[in-house]
């Protein structure tokens, strides 16, 4: 008993030495524990993020005809009215010598210009190398002289109840700290981005801490903080950070070849429940991925993949979810192996699958939607959107009118890059699907109920 509370007492002082001041040294001059060494390293490598863009203000299209200024005398029109708005976010200095500063894709996203102030007070204009906008991560490059970069953890190596710090800038007051504990791992299925295996924190996160960093006690970055879940506006404890793995693996991407490529194994897959883990041969508690499908030509079908296979592990991390082997996956680049470690008949076995483009094969759409069951996509090789491959085996798909050939440019009024924005899109409503979709020139909408 004595044991347990000297070691919540030690807890009490790491953190109310944070958050709440206390000496370092207690009256004999012995000293407590304190995060504030940490910190100092730390500190200067968070920086606060500006952005700056420009606006076409609302102007009466009569004013702009000549003929009607003149009829009623009115003044020649100076340029347009703009108007300038800002908004705050955080990053953090990955690479001091080349000035490289990763952020979330959403505190740049459509911003003219970008400003990065440091903790001392200087401040850059900074350059956007690149963006990952599926994982929400932006690359900036700075030129600055005397940075301080914060050292890269191993995200995989981290354990529910591990200590970790956020530092960022909320609601622009400027650089915080807040501290807490990784809550959870592996957090997919928010709809937060197109590829989700999030930290989940309480350390306090708010807006402004967008980019910023979430370190562990040695001060090694293991996250970025990205978003968190609040009802009524403000933290209640869930925030949500990418892991530093996925980020780096995009930002090397960037670096590399200014974009971020990824690829597909060819695939359907589905979570396991209760019914489908006794119906398959799992054993009480086994968790893994289902294939539904192999696509022929696909790298899964030439691995020798098979449907109702089961995927437990990926380079040998577990796999519980559909939603995290999606990121397992997609942080890889197009022609890199893995290894999957499968269930079939009640054997285990490894298979060594290569990762190739993504629009070289199809994908079933009942994956992205229940609605869309018997419908094959492929990224439009032609450009941006989505092809319908196929459609066959579902009459409320059939009946809707939509063709092989089609290709989708929007989906419940949001506009459809690729498969991965379809994915989101198609998030937005489970009743319904309004598609968007350009036929041999011509545009449509299709609604399937």
């Amino acid at each position: 008993m004595k044991l347990r509370a000297g070691f919540f007492l030690i807890i009490l002082l790491v953190f109310g030495s944070v958050q709440a001041g206390l000496p370092l040294h207690d009256t004999q001059g012995r000293p407590l524990p304190s995060l504030a060494p940490m910190l100092k390293q730390v500190n200067p490598a968070v920086v606060n993020i500006a952005t700056f863009s420009t606006r076409q203000l609302q102007v009466n299209p009569l004013l702009n005809d000549p003929f009607f200024r003149h009829f009623f005398n009115l003044p020649e029109m100076e340029q347009r009215q703009q108007r300038r708005q800002q908004s705050a976010g955080s990053g953090v200095i990955v690479d001091a010598n080349k000035g490289i500063v990763m952020t979330n894709f959403h505190v740049i996203k459509g911003a003219d210009e970008v400003h990065v102030s440091l903790i001392d007070g200087r401040s850059y204009d900074a350059e956007v190398i690149g963006s990952d906008p599926d994982l929400d991560i932006a690359i900036l490059a700075i030129d600055g002289r005397n940075l301080t970069q914060v050292e890269l953890a191993d995200s995989n190596t981290l354990e529910v109840g591990d200590f970790v710090v956020a530092i960022g800038n909320p609601f622009g007051l400027g650089q915080t700290v807040t501290t807490g504990i990784v809550s959870a791992l592996g957090r997919t299925g928010l709809g937060i981005e197109g590829y989700e295996n999030f930290i989940q924190t309480d350390a306090s996160i708010n807006p402004g801490n967008s980019g910023g960093a979430l370190v562990n006690l040695a001060g090694q970055l293991v996250g970025i903080n990205t978003a968190i879940i609040a009802p009524a506006g403000g933290n209640v404890g869930i925030g949500f950070a990418i892991p530093v793995n996925m980020a780096k693996a995009s930002m090397q991407q960037i670096l590399d070849s200014g974009e971020v490529r990824r690829g597909q194994i060819g695939v359907g897959i589905q979570d396991i429940n209760a019914d489908l883990r006794k119906a398959f041969g799992l054993k009480n508690g086994q968790r893994g991925v289902l294939i539904t499908q192999v696509n022929d030509g696909s790298p899964a079908a030439k691995a020798g993949l098979k449907s109702g296979d089961v995927i437990l592990a990926v380079n040998g991390q577990r796999t519980h979810s559909s939603g995290q082997l999606r990121s397992q996956i997609g942080m890889r680049k197009v022609g890199d192996r893995i290894e999957l470690t499968i269930l079939r008949d009640e054997r285990t076995m490894e298979i060594d699958v290569k990762i190739a483009e993504a629009q070289s094969f199809a994908i079933a759409a009942d994956n992205l939607h229940p609605l869309l069951k018997g419908v094959e996509f492929e990224n439009n090789p032609g450009g941006k959107g989505v092809k319908v491959v196929s459609v066959s085996g579902n009459s409320s798909v059939t009946f809707s009118g939509l063709r092989p050939g089609d290709i989708i440019i929007g989906a419940n009024k949001q506009r459809v890059e690729d498969i991965a924005s379809l994915r989101r899109a198609l998030k937005k409503d489970k009743y319904a699907v309004l598609l968007q979709v350009n036929r041999r020139g011509g545009s449509l909408y299709i609604i399937i109920r």
